[in-house]
């Protein structure tokens, strides 16, 4: 501040007088001292310089401005002061006002477009030069090296006029960066004056690589060696198992200071050896907070919380890292209020510590806390990366809140991060499992580096909304561009001919997936095959080839059977697989259900009082109904009978006109999927308001016209049910999509997408 002081008031003696009255009028007053122009333009100079290395921009600025007399210097300082303080326009604009710019001018320009990732603007720029030195040449290798652009950066070193050894190490960097070790051995070989740097780069390269034998032939012939190449060599040996050796190093090395103390501790700790790893981090000299964070990562990898925790508050030097580990650690042990206790506590947070406590909660079903801790985090002002988009757009999709998920896609959009596989899959997920397939299969086609995930996703997708055509064609597409399937992928497409009664399709990809794409047959294939061939009638193949199983059949292929037999009334098969799953999974309300369910179907009540017995005997109790639809960011949650919404009377009004209305198109209530032996008008009323008619209801008569109904249930959609819901569907022309407990069905003029196959 003293100095701009003194400057602003050499400014002021130095700026021209008006007339002669006035240099008269003022050597009359107290004489300023004498200063000599270049001696006021110096430590303007040095003014501007110290403003913006504290920050200072407008001050800086107000410096400059008012310099009657500026030199290439005092332009350069105002470039370079924005440039590090990430102005990159305004020094851009001043580059480009600078009425004479020298080498330096140039060279900083550059440099600040190379680091601000503008690499046309810096060859453009490069290409304008009227001169240039090995700087300028140095800053556009530098650039292409470090954006991945090889074939460039090689270019402009062939091209270069004279190489020093700033030239050479950085195409010998760009090669080994960029995975290109082969290149990076022959440019070492061809020349034989390299420096200590260049060789600890091609030996790092090769650690990289896990070419451990080069490498150690390297530092073997190494004329001389610094801390990093011992380091280097034993943290190679370290992180890939070979302990022994990068111990034998380690006494051999002549220096040892903290990070090679620190490389045989995290090489211990990345081989699960704690022990060892706690008695060589005892040993040390000299700690840094990387030695103390390795330690408490290591013994979190082995479950010991506690001592962790007394580590960590031993610790001297926390740093933000340390923090993240321990809430990671808690949060992942599923011990979630030490995590947040730690998180409240913190000095500072960084983006990881928010996706730690983040994950945390949704890991653990906690989906209101997680949300609420994004929206606190975008408040704060940290912004979220992808890994935390994926975290909360898979919240969003285990809550079915479609609204929640698309205003993420657009914040995605926004911040820049909607592009690439690793949030394409989150947001592919999440369209597929609340109920807009066309968006997901916009999002599908968008992606343009997809993996196997993302193929996958969108087949089991089609499959869960019964789509198996069009999963199957996704299928096809997928071999063609040169994917191989795995077994989840053979997963979904068998799920896909299961929904859509595609068994000779189904039948020729079980039997081929083996000699086609080498994949083994397991339990969850087999599933789907019973499925597949019990829906279609086909309970005796199904049989057949539940005894020709490897392996002994689980809870959920004797499901799948007993749920075919429920379809086809196949009583004595269906005690049967009922027998097999209550021996494996005695807790399982659902399959109880499904027997009782056909117990009254055939009208035998005394069977269906026996199944209720049995269920209260054993305390098991049944799962009950519930359906839920989203309106304007708020759920709205119904249960069989309900009349407790604040909507109730518009509900049950719409309800009442629109049986009369069915009742016209001759529809006919489905009273034998009641479970009760009462009179059959009290079974009509008794299904006239299940929680999905609710729901359903509620849509329509709190949406606009024309906008698709998205409905979710617990359990799965009865058939009265589905059969009302269709009709609904061409009575009030609307997209009326369900997803119970195994599939999602998409109504549309009287006409659903499983063809009442299901």
């Amino acid at each position: 501040m003293l100095l701009q002081r003194r400057c602003m008031r050499l400014l002021l003696h130095t700026r021209p007088l008006k007339n002669k009255q006035q240099l008269t009028t003022n050597s009359q007053k107290s004489k300023p001292p004498i200063v000599s122009d270049s001696n006021i333009i110096v430590q303007c100079n040095t003014a501007i310089t110290n403003h913006m290395r504290n920050g200072h921009c407008h001050s800086a600025l107000r410096i400059f401005q008012n310099m009657t007399t500026r030199t290439s210097v005092s332009w350069n300082a105002m470039i370079s002061g924005y440039l590090l303080n990430k102005s990159f326009t305004l020094a851009r604009q001043m580059f480009d006002k600078m009425p004479h710019r020298d080498l330096v001018s140039w060279n900083v320009m550059i440099t600040g477009c190379v680091r601000n990732g503008n690499l046309g603007a810096a060859r453009k720029l490069f290409d304008q030069m009227p001169q240039r030195d090995s700087v300028s040449w140095n800053a556009m290798l530098s650039g292409y090296a470090q954006n991945g652009y090889v074939e460039e950066a090689r270019m402009v070193f062939d091209r270069m006029p004279n190489k020093n050894s700033i030239s050479w190490n950085g195409i010998l960097a760009a090669y080994v960066q960029n995975g290109r070790i082969e290149d990076a051995r022959k440019l070492f070989q061809s020349k034989s004056a390299w420096d200590v740097i260049s060789w600890n780069c091609l030996m790092g390269g090769y650690v990289r690589n896990k070419r451990l034998v080069d490498a150690r032939r390297l530092f073997d012939i190494m004329p001389m060696r610094d801390e990093v190449s011992w380091n280097t060599m034993i943290s190679g040996y370290a992180q890939n198992g070979e302990l022994s050796e990068a111990h034998k190093l380690f006494d051999e090395s002549p220096v040892k200071d903290v990070y090679t103390w620190t490389a045989m501790v995290s090489g211990y700790v990345q081989n699960g050896m704690i022990d060892e790893a706690r008695r060589v981090f005892d040993e040390m000299p000299v700690k840094n907070s990387v030695s103390w964070n390795a330690m408490i990562a290591g013994y979190l990898q082995c479950k010991k919380i506690d001592v962790a925790k007394e580590l960590f508050d031993a610790m001297p030097c926390k740093n933000v890292s340390s923090w993240n580990t321990m809430i990671t650690g808690f949060a992942q042990s599923g011990s979630i209020d030490p995590a947040r206790d730690l998180f409240d506590k913190m000095p500072w947070r960084d983006c990881i510590s928010w996706g730690a406590i983040i994950a945390g909660y949704a890991h653990l079903g906690h989906t209101e806390q997680a949300l609420s801790l994004f929206v606190e985090m975008r408040r704060s002002g940290e912004k979220p990366n992808r890994s935390i988009f994926s975290c909360v757009l898979s919240t969003s999709a285990e809550i079915t809140s479609l609204e929640l998920g698309c205003q993420l896609h657009a914040q995605l959009v926004k911040v820049g991060l909607g592009s690439g596989w690793y949030v394409g899959n989150a947001l592919l997920s999440t369209y597929c499992k609340c109920g807009n397939i066309d968006e997901a299969n916009v999002i599908f086609e968008e992606i343009s580096d997809k993996d196997i995930v993302s193929w996958n996703t969108i087949i089991a997708g089609y499959a869960r909304h019964g789509f198996g055509k069009e999963a199957l064609r996704v299928f096809e597409s997928m071999k063609r561009s040169g994917v191989k399937p795995d077994e989840v992928t053979m997963v979904g497409v068998l799920s896909a001919c299961s929904h859509s009664g595609l068994v000779d399709r189904g039948t020729h990809y079980f039997h081929t997936m083996n000699n086609d794409y080498g994949i083994t047959t397991n339990s969850k294939h087999y599933t789907c095959m019973i499925d597949l061939l019990g829906r279609a009638g086909r309970l005796d193949d199904a049989v057949n080839l539940m005894k020709n199983m490897p392996f002994e059949p689980d809870g959920a292929t004797w499901g799948a059977l007993l749920g075919a037999s429920r379809i086809h009334g196949n009583t004595e098969l269906a005690e049967k697989a009922a027998e097999m799953v209550f021996r494996m999974e005695p807790d399982n309300a659902g399959m109880y259900v499904l027997l009782s369910n056909l117990y009254a179907a055939s009208g035998r009540w005394s069977d269906v009082s026996t199944m209720r017995l049995k269920m209260r005997d054993t305390g098991i109790k049944k799962v009950p109904g519930y359906s839920w639809v989203e309106v304007q960011n708020k759920f709205h949650v119904f249960l069989v009978g309900d009349s407790t919404h604040a909507d109730t009377v518009r509900i049950y009004g719409y309800l009442e006109e629109l049986y009369m209305k069915l009742k016209q198109e001759g529809y006919i209530c489905s009273a034998k999927l009641v479970l009760h032996d009462v009179e059959e008008e009290e079974k009509e009323h008794m299904l006239r308001y299940h929680s999905e008619k609710l729901a359903v209801a509620f849509g329509i008569v709190n949406t606009p016209g024309g906008r698709p109904i998205r409905v979710f249930k617990n359990l799965r959609v009865c058939a009265d049910c589905h059969n009302v819901i269709k009709h609904i569907s061409k009575i009030e022309g609307r997209l009326i999509i369900v997803r119970d407990s195994h599939r999602f069905h998409h109504f549309s003029k009287g006409i659903c997408s499983c063809g009442d196959y299901w």
